[in-house]
């Protein structure tokens, strides 16, 4: 017994050497490595995040143009105008689960070359559109394109990169949706409905051409045993004179032990169920800290704060989020997604009370089950405001709520998502976290306004910051630090076993 118990220290100590010696290794490799054509790939990448959000952003300024065109085939009523809206979300739901096929199947790159199309035809019949199925049918391809897009960018992005820079360029998929987001907006001042799809046409175009020139990952070149393949990915990747062998054969030895394609006995596995758990449960909790109920509310509390322009609040809403999103990119590396994480739920969970605060003080009237009369009422609801000099604190938590969702859980969930999951289990993993994210979007959109008649204007956003809490709580005991490992030491936490 006292035997055991004197090995145990001295095993722990040659454990903590060897960590300190593979550490010390790495360093050395990656202090000659060259980002340059790592962030070429990356920018080619995330052209997919940029043509999602123009799909996403489409819709605001486009609808109002839609409503008012003298054309009756082409002309929609509210009904039809929030069916233009959300088909989106249908498309996108089948897009994550194709993703999940395609990208096992042909691979990264391809999936992304292939996922530019649907942008494109889907935009190209929105153009040619005569009657209102045409332009269902090309918000529907342009959302199945979102849908691979929110899968395979992620992935991509997270098996070129190394873990010096993986946050920063992992922050680019959030940053380019919120920006592109943006530039529909600001677009939709100056263009109707037609140029404003012809423009939202150009980003997927410009990614299928892009994507031409860059390599497929590594990983998954190393999964089909093209080794030379994945030298030459390397060596594009990381520079022409990086050993980069040493890190071939990392990743082979880490991927040796899940040889094969996924099967059944594999979820009793803890490197592949555990993952799958947390990247779901992270994907549930980003929808439900309400952020599209706060976009519903937007330009209503700017109208009230004497914002006169709903459209150029809008554009402001979407600036503020591409800012802070950026500020997140720069920092995830030093900061680490936990302490972001945190510090975003708790962000969130306080601005969302502040805004219970400003509706308890508001008289709500009931209202019938639609989508339009929930908006109605939130604008009667602040416009009867009790206190109608307290319109500050209605600006200052959405301010605050958005501000915390772009610094955490806007782009750290796919973050997340694209770093835990074993190279074989990646496909399915990632299909389930983007159509979970995608199931809980359209949930949360559709009984949005059902929650208020139930339990008031108040009581809802106060269940959102409750929400908020809980995120707080799951990110201190279930989410893992993955700031500067590697693929292979995250999987080796999951398995509870060290990575040497």
């Amino acid at each position: 017994m006292n035997h055991e118990e004197e090995s145990r220290p001295l095993l722990a100590e040659e454990e903590s050497e060897q960590r300190g010696e593979d550490r010390t290794e790495t360093d050395a490799y990656l202090n000659k490595v060259k980002n340059g054509k790592l962030y070429m790939a990356t920018l080619a990448a995330v052209l997919g995040p940029l043509s999602f959000g123009f799909v996403l952003g489409y819709s605001s300024p486009a609808i109002p143009d839609l409503k008012q065109i003298p054309d009756p085939r082409l002309r929609l009523t509210t009904e039809e105008a929030s069916w233009f809206g959300s088909v989106v979300t249908i498309g996108a739901g089948i897009g994550g689960l194709l993703g999940g096929w395609l990208v096992e199947n042909i691979g990264r790159k391809l999936s992304l070359m292939l996922c530019s199309l649907p942008f494109i035809f889907g935009f190209t019949i929105v153009i040619a559109a005569q009657n209102h199925w045409m332009l269902y049918v090309g918000r529907v391809l342009t959302g199945l394109a979102s849908g691979v897009t929110s899968l395979v960018v992620p992935i991509y992005i997270s098996e070129t990169s190394h873990e010096r820079v993986r946050g920063a360029m992992g922050s680019c998929v959030q940053l380019m949706v919120v920006t592109g987001i943006m530039g529909a907006y600001i677009a939709g001042l100056f263009l109707d409905w037609r140029w404003l799809a012809i423009t939202s046409s150009i980003p997927p175009t410009l990614m299928l051409l892009c994507m031409c020139f860059m390599p497929e990952t590594p990983r998954y070149l190393l999964s089909r045993g093209k080794r030379h393949e994945a030298e030459e990915a390397l060596r594009f990747l990381r520079g022409r004179d990086t050993p980069v062998e040493w890190e071939c054969a990392r990743i082979e030895a880490a991927s040796r032990y899940e040889e094969g394609s996924l099967s059944l006995a594999d979820m009793k596995d803890a490197g592949v169920y555990k993952p799958l758990g947390v990247g779901i449960m992270m994907m549930l909790l980003q929808q439900f800290t309400g952020i599209n109920a706060i976009m519903f509310y937007a330009q209503t509390i700017f109208e009230q704060a004497h914002f006169q322009n709903g459209n150029v609040a809008s554009v402001i809403v979407g600036a503020t989020q591409v800012f802070f999103t950026a500020v997140a990119a720069l920092i995830m590396d030093r900061a680490g997604r936990k302490v972001l994480l945190v510090l975003s739920g708790v962000a969130m969970c306080l601005s969302e009370a502040a805004f219970g605060i400003y509706f308890k003080l508001a008289t709500v009237k009931p209202s019938n089950a639609t989508l339009y009369s929930t908006i109605v009422v939130a604008q009667d609801a602040v416009g009867d405001a009790t206190h109608p000099d307290l319109s500050w604190l209605a600006l200052a938590s959405m301010g605050i709520f958005i501000t915390g969702f772009a610094l955490g859980w806007g782009p750290i969930p796919w973050l997340v998502m694209s770093e835990i999951f074993p190279t074989k289990a990646r496909g399915l993993g990632s299909a389930a976290c983007v159509l979970t994210n995608w199931s809980c979007a359209f949930i949360v959109t559709k009984t949005f306004q059902n929650l208020m008649d139930l339990i008031t204007s108040a009581g809802t956003f106060w269940m959102f910051s409750c929400f908020c809490a809980l995120n707080v709580i799951f990110t201190v005991f279930f989410v893992p630090e993955t700031k500067g490992k590697t693929l292979e030491e995250i999987q080796a936490y999951f398995k509870g076993t060290h990575s040497h």
